[in-house]
């Protein structure tokens, strides 16, 4: 985290997460990396490929804080670089101050803990690999404050060439492959990024996957809610179609 003094929609952020390891990649300087699925580029180097996706994590998002979110006063302060989290606040009814929080999982709890901030909100898939769920407040429904496309998910990249990808290749999770590469599409097909308040879950079911996309304004208007069912080997499609009505429809 090299860049403190301003917030993420503020950065040039494609690829600013996994610019650094895809060049040791390419270099030959590592043989494989490993990145939160969420902070991927829409575009991927041509050297490179997706490995595996291993078995998702929890896809909720939890608050840190000494109040539960009910109890959250009128003005507190709400640590977030997230304007998807500050919309859904602001959807939820919920009148907070927000500012800038920075820093790894450890570094913003304490920064909650310490009094810099009355509350944060985090991802549930980082807690549960720190096991930190003791700092847990509460664990909000995932069409409550519905997460980022890939929440939860890992991306293990290699080159397209490397000598190590068949046995890489053993640690993918189909089901998590396709929700992950659903959520993708839908945003890559928008193109948002970061710009824009949106939360996308997808998860497989049998051979169907349900698809949910909710997109607000930055003061927390709702612009669109889109539930959908469909074939697994039509996911991809049918995430391509939503993205582009909402692009065309919403935006």
């Amino acid at each position: 985290d090299k860049i403190k003094d301003s917030q993420l929609y503020n950065i040039d952020a494609k690829g600013i997460f996994t610019k650094e390891l895809d060049t040791a990649l390419i270099d030959g300087d590592i043989d494989f990396a490993v990145h939160s699925f969420k902070d991927l580029p829409s575009e991927l180097n041509d050297q490179l490929t997706i490995t595996a996706i291993p078995k998702r994590e929890a896809i909720n998002e939890v608050l840190i804080s000494n109040y539960t979110w009910d109890e959250l006063p009128e003005n507190a302060t709400l640590g977030t670089s997230s304007v998807r989290r500050e919309a859904f606040c602001k959807f939820h009814g919920k009148k907070v101050q927000t500012k800038p929080i920075r820093g790894n999982i450890d570094t913003r709890i304490r920064k909650v803990e310490e009094g810099q901030y009355d509350a944060t909100i985090m991802a549930l898939a980082g807690i549960n690999r720190l096991g930190l769920q003791d700092h847990v407040k509460e664990i909000f429904d995932e069409t409550y404050i519905v997460p980022p496309a890939g929440q939860g998910a890992l991306a293990v990249m290699t080159n397209k060439d490397s000598e190590y990808n068949d046995i890489i290749s053993k640690l993918n999770d189909e089901n998590s492959r396709i929700e992950a590469l659903t959520e993708k599409a839908i945003l890559e097909t928008i193109g948002v990024g970061c710009q824009w308040p949106i939360g996308i879950i997808s998860k497989v079911d049998g051979n169907n996957i349900n698809i949910h996309c909710k997109l607000l304004s930055p003061e927390g208007k709702l612009l669109a809610d889109v539930n959908e069912t469909t074939k697994k080997n039509e996911a991809i499609d049918t995430a391509k179609a939503i993205g582009i009505k909402l692009r065309e429809d919403t935006l």
